[in-house]
C-alpha cells in the first residue's frame, strides 16, 4: 500500500512536471510570436508616423515657400511703386524749378513795367494839371465848382427820368396787377383739388344681431359704464336695429371707442377688465396710427426736417374738424394752394409749403390755453425751432401779429381760399339757420326793402328795393350800408356778397 501511494504521489509528481515544462514552453512560444507580432505592428506605425512627419514637414516647407514669395512679391510691389513715386516726384520738383525760374522772369518784366507805368503816370498828371490850369484860366471857374455844377444838372435830369419811368411803371402795374392776381389766384385754385371730410359728433357703430347689445350692456349696465369710463365717449343704446350710438366732440376718443368695442365684439370675452385691456391697447395703436399718419403727410408733401412732436401733430389733425372742415385735408390744401402761388410770386415755395401745412397747428393741442390758435401754433413752431418766416406766417394769418414776411399773407389767402370755397365746411343745422335769418331780418330793417333772399349758402344776400322808394344813388348807398352793418353785427365764414335789386313793375289789366 505503501509503496502504491508513493509510485501514485511520484506518477503525480512526474506528470505535473512535464505538464508544467509543456505548457512553459508553449507558452513561451507564444509569447515569443505575440513580441514579433507587437515588434511588427511597432515597425509600421513608426514608419507610418516617419511619412506623417515628412509629409508635414513638406506641406510646412511649401506654405512657408508661398508666404516668402507672397512676401518677396508685395517688397517688390512696393518697391517698384516707391521708385515710381520717386520719379514722379523728380519730374514735379524739375517742373516746379522751372515754374519758379518763370515766375521770377515775369516779375522782372512786371517790376520794370510797372517803372515805366509810374513815369508815365508823372507825366500824365503833368500834363492833366496843366490843361486844367488852362481851363479854369479860359473858363473863369475852378475845376471843383464845374464838377459840382456838373453833378446837379446830371442829377436833376436823373431824378426827371426816374420820375418819368416811375409812372409809367406804376401807371402798368395798376392796369395789370388786378388783372396778374386773379390769373395767380383762379390758376391756384384750378390746380388743387381736394375733397374735404364731413366730422360729425356721433359715430355709428353696426353689430349683426340685436342680442349683441345685452352683452354689450353687461348685468345691471357695468359693461357699459366701464367702456364710457376708459374711453371718455357717451354710448346711447335704443331702438334702433343693429346699431349703437357712440357720442362725443372728440373724434380720437370716439375712434378708439369704436375701435375698442368692434374688437370686443369679434372676440366675444366682454367684462370691465378686458374692456379697459383693449382701450388701453387701442389707445396706443391710435398713437402709432397718429405718427403714421403725420409722416406720411410730411412725405407726400415734400416737407422734412420736422419735429417729431410737430409730425404728431400733424397726425392728430385727421381726428379735428373746423366747421366741419377736416383739419387734415384743409392743411394739406392749404399746403399745396401756398406752394402753387409762391410759385408763380418767384418765391420759396417750399417755405410757403411748410408754413401752410402748420398754420392751424394750435388747434390740434389737447389742453387749449386760452389764446387764439395762431398765437399758440406760433408758439409752438418757435418751440420747436421753426424758421422766423414761418413762425410769423402761423401767428399772423388771422391778423393777432403783425405780417414782417411775404410768406404770411399767401398763408392768410390760402387759408380763406380753402375755407370760403362752397362745400369747404358746414355748420350745424339750427344756427346755420339762425344765421340765414338774422342776415335776412337785418336786411327788412332799412327803409325801402320788400324782399331779401340769402343764397348761395349765406355767401350772397339779395335785396330787393321799392323803385318808387329808392333811387339807384340810394341803392348803392344801401348796399354799402348793409355789408357795413352785417360785418359789425354778425359772425360768418369768408365773405357775404350785397346785392341790391331795385324792382319795378308795372302792372295792367286788359277788360
Amino acid at each position: 500500500m505503501t509503496i502504491t501511494i508513493i509510485v501514485a504521489v511520484s506518477t503525480l509528481i512526474i506528470t505535473s512536471f512535464v505538464t508544467y515544462m509543456l505548457w512553459n514552453k508553449l507558452l513561451s512560444k507564444k509569447r515569443a510570436a505575440i513580441i514579433r507580432e507587437a515588434e511588427s505592428e511597432a515597425e509600421v506605425i513608426r514608419k507610418e508616423k516617419i511619412l506623417q512627419a515628412k509629409e508635414r514637414f513638406l506641406q510646412l516647407k511649401a506654405d512657408n515657400e508661398k508666404a516668402f514669395n507672397e512676401r518677396n512679391s508685395k517688397i517688390l510691389l512696393t518697391e517698384n511703386k516707391l521708385k515710381q513715386r520717386e520719379t514722379l516726384f523728380s519730374q514735379k520738383f524739375e517742373e516746379f524749378q522751372r515754374k519758379q525760374k518763370e515766375i521770377d522772369s515775369i516779375r522782372d518784366n512786371l517790376s520794370n513795367q510797372l517803372l515805366l507805368v509810374d513815369k508815365r503816370t508823372e507825366e500824365l498828371d503833368k500834363m492833366h494839371r496843366t490843361q486844367v490850369e488852362k481851363l479854369e484860366a479860359i473858363s473863369g471857374i475852378s475845376a471843383d465848382e464845374a464838377k459840382s455844377q456838373l453833378i446837379e444838372s446830371l442829377k436833376a435830369e436823373s431824378k426827371t427820368e426816374a420820375m418819368s419811368y416811375i409812372n409809367e411803371i406804376m401807371d402798368e402795374a395798376k392796369m395789370t396787377a388786378q388783372k396778374e392776381a386773379k390769373r395767380i389766384v383762379v390758376n391756384t385754385i384750378q390746380r388743387v383739388a381736394t375733397e374735404a371730410a364731413i366730422e360729425n359728433a356721433v359715430t355709428v357703430f353696426h353689430i349683426d344681431s340685436d342680442e349683441i347689445k345685452g352683452r354689450i350692456i353687461g348685468r345691471e349696465g357695468r359693461n357699459i359704464r366701464a367702456l364710457e369710463a376708459a374711453t371718455g365717449v357717451e354710448i346711447i343704446v335704443d331702438d334702433t336695429p343693429e346699431a349703437i350710438i357712440l357720442s362725443g366732440f372728440d373724434p380720437v376718443r370716439r375712434e378708439i371707442a369704436r375701435l375698442a368695442l368692434h374688437q370686443l365684439v369679434t372676440d366675444g370675452r366682454i367684462h370691465p377688465a378686458r374692456i379697459e385691456e383693449v382701450v388701453q391697447k387701442t389707445q396706443k395703436q391710435i398713437e402709432e396710427e397718429i405718427v403714421e399718419i403725420g409722416k406720411r403727410t410730411s412725405i407726400d408733401l415734400g416737407i422734412h426736417g420736422l419735429h417729431p412732436e410737430l409730425i404728431r401733430l400733424i397726425g392728430k389733425m385727421k381726428y379735428r374738424s373746423s366747421y366741419g372742415q377736416n383739419l387734415l385735408q384743409h392743411s394739406r390744401e392749404v399746403a399745396n394752394l401756398c406752394a402753387i402761388m409762391a410759385t408763380e410770386l418767384g418765391l420759396n415755395a417750399k417755405l410757403a409749403k411748410r408754413a401752410g401745412l402748420l398754420h392751424d397747428i394750435g388747434k390740434v393741442p389737447d389742453d387749449e390755453p386760452e389764446l387764439p390758435h395762431a398765437v399758440l401754433g406760433m408758439k409752438l413752431a418757435e418751440r420747436y425751432k421753426e424758421k422766423p418766416e414761418i413762425c410769423n406766417a402761423i401767428g399772423s394769418h388771422h391778423d393777432e401779429v403783425e405780417m414782417n414776411t411775404l410768406i404770411a399773407p399767401i398763408v392768410q389767402v390760402c387759408d380763406a381760399i380753402s375755407g370760403a370755397r362752397p362745400g369747404a365746411r358746414r355748420e350745424v343745422v339750427e344756427s346755420y339757420i339762425k344765421r340765414l335769418k338774422e342776415m335776412e331780418g337785418l336786411a327788412l330793417n332799412y327803409p325801402g326793402v320788400t324782399k331779401t333772399f340769402a343764397i348761395q349758402a349765406g355767401r350772397e344776400l339779395r335785396v330787393i328795393v321799392g323803385s318808387e322808394k329808392v333811387s339807384d344813388e340810394e341803392a348803392a348807398s344801401l348796399s354799402y350800408d348793409i355789408a357795413k352793418k352785417i360785418q359789425d353785427d354778425m359772425t360768418y365764414p369768408g365773405q357775404v356778397k350785397i346785392t341790391v335789386i331795385r324792382e319795378t313793375r308795372a302792372i295792367s289789366y286788359a277788360k
